[in-house]
């Protein structure tokens, strides 16, 4: 069974815990804070496996876990880091929130490594919260807490040549007599349920993918039968081959099926009905003579030649016809513009740490305040406050999310002590 979509359950790690601790020695009548800082959590990778054609895997397997940080300990110790977790998807994959169906990574081309969910940041120690008037902090950081998400992936072949047609139209026959691809092969009157991709090598030291997409019906673009599923596959293709019955086998008129799928392309998206287009009039080996096929052959042309649409008579079981046509499309390749189609990215990690790790101000003492959050720990990560724009635009973060207000509303003072993690300053109206 071939799997093209899944839905899975990812976590990263929670941040461990930062430790409240006391020095505790033979001597020592009052040893100093020495809490250690909590362990980062891992976070969840999707990485590109060559190996893997399916999203098989993921019917088996649908939770994918980081591991959490470990909590900090005594003697400033800090605790471990979470392990990472490294999802291994096939190339053409693309995740999406479960929820909003927002692209969150497309691992096709260039991307073969993206960090999806960041594992949580580890609480600070109570060593760390030390100052002149609080010599004994009792206050520890927690750690970051894990941020999870339901995705969908969704794997879109990527092929140069797509083949489209009605089912039982020889589409398989052909992919398999053409390139290295094995399909099952029958007389269905369904439909192949598996999406196939073979490399087709003209013998020149030229080659190309081609696909065999499952077979259409009409109202597959409202989702009809597995529609939608097969229609994702000829997103990246940049030739389409219409495979038709020209013998009318089947009882199927072949110029109404290359109208009902054109129809179908373009209204599932636009782009795809004015790809470029060639047809293989297939079956031409069960006519009873010339001038049958001939009368056959000629209602094609009448219905397709001002179009500018090349026609190839062709057995898919004798061969008859498929080298001209394979020439015929290699040379049209050269001539179409090679495009990356990648999906852009519509739903970021951060946005999902920003809401799942919110911006929360405490107080931890008779005069300090602790503000945590992943947006407030990102700001500090891409911000210069030696640098007078830096400041500015720190000074501005602080107004514009919030921090300032909630900070007046617990009883901030002039002078009073205000962390951001690895930042501390004193608090100033």
């Amino acid at each position: 069974m071939f799997a093209d979509r899944a839905k899975i359950y990812i976590r990263s790690g929670k941040g461990g815990d930062g430790a409240v601790s006391f020095r505790r020695e033979k001597y020592v009548a009052a040893g100093g804070p020495d809490g250690g800082d909590g362990g980062r959590g891992g976070d969840v990778i999707f990485e590109v496996d060559e190996g893997l054609n399916s999203l098989n895997d993921f019917r088996h397997i649908r939770k994918y876990c980081a591991g959490n940080g470990e909590n900090g300990g005594g003697r400033r110790c800090k605790g471990s880091d979470g392990e990472d977790i490294v999802v291994k998807v096939p190339e053409g994959t693309v995740i999406k929130d479960f929820e909003t169906g927002k692209v969150i990574a497309d691992m096709s081309y260039e991307n073969r490594r993206e960090v999806i969910l960041k594992g949580g940041r580890g609480g600070y120690g109570n060593q760390r919260y030390a100052t002149p008037t609080m010599q004994v902090p009792k206050y520890a950081q927690p750690g970051q807490k894990a941020v999870e998400l339901y995705v969908t992936l969704e794997l879109k072949m990527i092929a140069d040549v797509g083949l489209v047609g009605f089912p039982n139209v020889g589409k398989s026959t052909l992919l398999s007599r053409t390139s290295n691809a094995k399909p099952k092969i029958a007389n269905y009157h369904f439909t192949t349920l598996s999406p196939n991709l073979g490399v087709v090598d003209l013998g020149t030291g030229e080659s190309f993918v081609m696909a065999d997409i499952p077979g259409l019906i009409e109202g597959a673009s409202e989702g009809i039968g597995l529609g939608h599923e097969f229609l994702r596959h000829v997103e990246r293709t940049r030739v389409l081959i219409h495979v038709v019955d020209v013998a009318g086998s089947e009882g199927r008129d072949p110029v109404n099926d290359i109208n009902a799928i054109r129809d179908e392309l373009s209204k599932y998206n636009e782009e795809l009905a004015n790809l470029p287009s060639v047809i293989a009039a297939n079956k031409t080996d069960i006519f009873f003579d010339e001038e049958e096929e001939n009368e056959a052959l000629k209602k094609l042309h009448d219905a397709f030649d001002p179009e500018g649409i090349k026609i190839f008579p062709i057995s898919a079981v004798s061969g008859k016809g498929i080298k001209e046509l394979l020439y015929y499309v290699n040379d049209l390749l050269k001539k179409t513009e090679k495009k990356h189609i990648v999906f852009e990215k519509e739903f970021d990690a951060d946005d999902i740490m920003d809401v799942q790790n919110p911006i929360v101000v405490t107080k931890v003492g008779e005069n300090e305040f602790s503000v945590e959050g992943s947006k407030v720990a990102r700001m500090l990560g891409y911000t210069n406050l030696d640098d007078e724009k830096g400041f500015d635009f720190f000074q501005n973060f602080l107004k514009t999310n919030g921090i300032l207000d909630e900070l007046e509303r617990l009883g901030v003072q002039d002078g009073d002590t205000i962390k951001l993690y690895d930042l501390q300053f004193e608090y100033y109206k």
